[in-house]
């Protein structure tokens, strides 16, 4: 799907006068919707905010060292951000219907990078609560995946499975871009550099946003990419962005499918965001492995995460959504189950193997549990799937918490790995009795081939 201008070439003149003169030829220069360029602003405003994502694993062993607060202490403000991040995401997208995207996304950049930075001052456990649990959880929420989800079914109605992938995988191009960096940041100039880096970052997207970034495609008068007919007028802005999110999720709660993904997708941020991101280089660490290797490793995850949650989309818009989300939580957890054996003091092809495996499985998760919300709960599937991933930050956040008080209480981190791998394998039986909404296959296979 394209736009397109008409070109106009001056009339040929033709040295005889008596000569009618030709007319001028007219060509279309074929431009791409602009559907994709405000993917693409949202896709570097997720890289922008993914900085405070990569920062946590890093923080636990030089806060300890400072400070000499607990692995559990600093895992609580872990799981404070976690949760805060996920809770946020259902009345963020009701607030973007009620004011727009731009302006949310930018007053929430503002606030994660004034939460960064405040945590440069801190002295005591509490100032880390506030900072990096309350204020970065709240601004970062309402930058999480509901806002992707607003995006694509706003500015398009094909390929909304491919452009959830890609979407998604712009907070692996994050810590990808960001983990190196701030490991050895962390490394040579203590863990406040980092801070204060990942603030100026997020603080340098806003001007981009708030230029560039548009709420509708009827705002520049276009169709979503994909759909028949003239555009469609600008909605109405929906007042009570509180109410129809809290609405949202009481209508969503009377099915079964509801409580199936949640309880799933708690399970995949339990296993994902909870523990590897948060536990891993600090695990790695505890096995002799330097941390710049392993918040390196960490960064590989995010190459193959991205590959994996493109080719996730680009899958979703193809087979059965249910399929789809029990396989890759049954590797994810098979995966784990071997992880203890893996770590060591150095990277052998064997770990090498699960960075892969792993980084493929991250988060392909997450276009067919968007797909599934958008089958089943319809134009409020952006606010339903905002309180699944209230789930998914839930299930992250108790890790986050459970993982460091076990590397207190038992010295190893092991028991969590098997029990994250356990909690897998439920995940993958409870996506495959999620029910199927008839005809929704055929109407994902329409609209891909629409475009």
């Amino acid at each position: 799907m394209t736009q397109t201008t008409e070109l106009s070439e001056a009339p040929e003149q033709d040295e005889h006068p008596e000569q009618p003169v030709r007319p001028a030829r007219r060509t279309l220069l074929r431009l791409p919707h602009r559907a994709w360029s405000v993917a693409a602003i949202a896709f570097v405003t997720i890289i922008g905010a993914a900085g405070f994502a990569s920062l946590p694993g890093l923080l636990i062993d030089p806060l300890h060292q400072e400070f000499g607060w607990s692995r559990g202490t600093i895992g609580f403000a872990v799981s404070v951000n976690l949760a805060l991040y996920g809770l946020t995401a259902p009345f963020a997208a009701a607030l973007m219907d009620r004011f727009g995207i731009r302006k949310v996304i930018a007053v929430a950049l503002v606030v994660i990078a004034a939460g960064g930075g405040l945590t440069v001052f801190m002295s005591e456990p509490w100032q880390l609560i506030l900072c990096w649990g309350v204020l970065i959880g709240l601004g970062s929420g309402s930058m999480a995946l509901a806002f992707a989800a607003t995006v694509t079914n706003r500015w398009f109605e094909a390929r909304r499975g491919l452009v959830t992938g890609i979407l998604t995988a712009g907070g692996a191009s994050g810590q990808l871009i960001f983990l190196p960096l701030l490991s050895w940041i962390v490394e040579r100039h203590a863990w406040r550099p980092a801070a204060i880096t990942v603030s100026v970052a997020a603080l340098a997207i806003v001007p981009l946003v708030w230029l560039l970034l548009r709420d509708y495609p009827s705002d520049v008068a276009l169709a979503p990419y994909g759909a028949d007919g003239p555009p469609a007028p600008r909605p109405a802005p929906r007042r009570g962005a509180a109410r129809r999110a809290v609405k949202a999720l009481a209508s969503a709660s009377r099915t079964g499918s509801f409580w199936l993904l949640a309880g799933a997708f708690a399970i995949c941020g339990a296993s994902t965001n909870g523990l590897v991101k948060t536990h891993f280089v600090p695990a790695a660490h505890d096995h002799g492995m330097p941390v710049t290797a392993a918040a390196s490793l960490l960064a590989v995850i995010g190459v193959f995460d991205i590959v994996g949650t493109v080719a996730s989309g680009w899958f979703t818009d193809r087979f059965d959504a249910r399929r789809l989300l029990a396989a890759y939580y049954a590797l994810r957890g098979l995966s784990l189950m071997f992880l203890p054996i893996l770590l060591d003091d150095v990277v052998h092809p064997p770990m090498l193997f699960f960075i892969v495996f792993y980084g493929l499985d991250w988060v392909a998760t997450v276009p067919p549990t968007m797909a599934l919300c958008r089958e089943h709960y319809g134009e409020d599937s952006a606010i339903v799937f905002g309180w699944v991933l209230a789930a998914h930050q839930v299930g992250a956040g108790v890790v986050a918490f459970v993982g460091g008080a076990a590397r207190d209480a038992f010295g190893s981190y092991d028991l969590v790995w098997y029990g994250a791998g356990a909690l897998c394998a439920i995940a993958a039986l409870m996506s495959l009795v999620v029910q199927r909404v008839p005809g929704a296959k055929s109407v994902s296979a329409s609209g891909s081939a629409s475009a």
